[in-house]
């Protein structure tokens, strides 16, 4: 029993928020067969929802970050109309194989080995992603942490937890950072393959925090904003050393797609934050149109997770000759984790869907943007359930935009449960298509993706196979 100055001590920590409620981490890995399912799954599904996300085996509430908790991957196999399977699997880093008693994970490693961010299916792997120091990790067909990779021997220091493929060539773009070395981010780019073909470094200051980037058909485009590494954060041991810099000038880089780090356009902005761009394209005028998810500040006050007082949906017009960005507001309503038809990726597109965001972070419906016809529309799934984000699949090769679903995890608070929802795009308000249960509760991680097997085909090109 704990003393009485030791309950006092205990009680004066505030509880943080990341490891309480619905964001209490899972304590075991499960296997769950046969899912139940209300609805009907679409039939051409065959394949793996997958999704990533922090879920610490041992965490210190006190200095707990959500950025950096043990990854932990959850799948489901879906076939034939069917559930076939649910798994939730903690990827094997140094710290969680001694954790569990187990050997060291082969492959080579860089700076650290929690991986926690994303998965995707590329090149015929399943890879877990992480961003600031970790190379990628190979994921076996029922969640197991296979290896660490540097494709080959073709990745010269970190990756990034957030790269996006390109729809007409198949390579996958990348803007990658590590912590350290705060002097240089770098592009790079893998083939369809899984070599890297391109690694371009480019010189910043104070070690910014790049989680995402974009493309177009002529530039790739970097997003220097002011999140930076702060060495007073890391002196004092904190497990997630990034920080708001107030005096780190905010600027959009526009680098050639051949280009060298000589060649970037940089276009200075106010300040702000951006973890997710939804989508760019080059304008018939010479412009770039960059839609992004914006927040007015991020990491100011928090130690324990995000914490911006405003965000929104925003278009950015870059203009490469004047060197400036304007700046539009399309939706004020804070959101986040915006997805689209990733066969538009880098490309004109009309249809954009974001998870609607409280102050915790946590989903309270989606919405579906129509950027020409400048509407939105909103599912609403009920009170105390908090949805994650929706990933987009084409309902065939040659289907339109909208034409497909959105599949992702809802989180019951009240009864501790979740859905992986299906949702028909084009009835966006509707009904769910369907919806698999799960009798627990699966944590809020970040981000995931459709798998497709190899058999049958992929839904969209950038789903991958595996």
């Amino acid at each position: 029993m704990l003393s009485k100055e030791a309950s006092n001590e205990a009680a004066a920590v505030p509880a943080n928020p990341f490891l309480t409620g619905v964001h209490t981490p899972m304590k075991e890995e499960l296997t769950i067969e046969d899912l139940s399912v209300t609805g009907t799954i679409p039939a051409v599904l065959d394949g793996r929802y997958l999704r990533m996300g922090p879920n610490p085996i041992a965490a210190n509430p006190a200095n707990y970050h959500w950025f950096a908790g043990d990854g932990m991957i959850h799948g489901l196999r879906i076939e034939n109309g069917r559930a076939l399977w649910y798994r939730n699997r903690w990827i094997r880093s140094e710290a969680v194989s001694r954790a569990l008693g187990e050997e060291r994970t082969t492959g080579p490693r860089h700076v650290f080995d929690t991986v926690n961010t994303n998965v995707v299916g590329f090149a015929g792997k399943t890879l877990g992603l992480v961003e600031a120091g970790s190379t990628p990790v190979e994921i076996g067909e029922t969640l197991e942490t296979l290896r660490y990779t540097d494709f080959g021997g073709t990745l010269h220091g970190s990756f990034a937890a957030h790269p996006h493929i390109d729809p007409v060539t198949g390579e996958m773009h990348s803007v990658c950072y590590d912590v350290s070395n705060p002097t240089t981010i770098r592009y790079v780019v893998v083939t369809g393959q899984g070599k890297v073909r391109r690694e371009v470094a480019i010189p910043v200051e104070h070690g910014p925090m790049i989680h995402d980037c974009a493309f177009t058909a002529r530039f790739a485009i970097i997003l220097d904003l002011p999140v930076t590494l702060s060495l007073e954060t890391a002196m004092t041991g904190h497990p997630f050393p990034y920080r708001w810099n107030e005096s780190h000038q905010a600027r959009v880089g526009l680098l050639p797609r051949e280009g060298e780090a000589g060649d970037i356009i940089w276009c200075p902005i106010d300040p702000c934050y951006v973890f997710h761009a939804v989508n760019s394209s080059d304008a018939p005028d010479g412009n770039v149109i960059l839609d992004v998810i914006v927040h007015d500040r991020m990491f100011s006050k928090s130690k324990a997770g995000p914490d911006s007082r405003r965000s929104g949906l925003e278009r950015w017009i870059i203009d490469p000759v004047a060197g400036t960005v304007d700046r539009t507001t399309i939706d004020p309503t804070p959101q986040e984790f915006p997805r689209q038809d990733e066969r538009r990726f880098g490309l004109p597109y009309r249809y954009a869907y974001t998870m609607a965001l409280t102050d915790a972070f946590l989903g309270t419906g989606l919405f579906k943007h129509d950027l020409e016809a400048r509407t939105r529309q909103v599912h609403d799934f009920g009170p105390g359930r908090h949805p994650c984000e929706f990933v987009f699949l084409p309902a065939h090769a040659e289907a339109e935009e909208d034409e497909g679903w959105l599949i992702g995890f809802v989180i019951d608070a009240k009864s501790e449960t979740t859905d992986l929802v299906i949702l028909d795009a084009r009835n966006f308000e509707g009904a769910p298509q369907a919806s698999i249960r799960l009798p627990h509760r699966v944590p809020p991680g970040f981000h995931g993706n459709w798998v497709q097997t190899s058999a049958a085909g992929s839904t969209s090109p950038s789903a991958g196979k595996s």
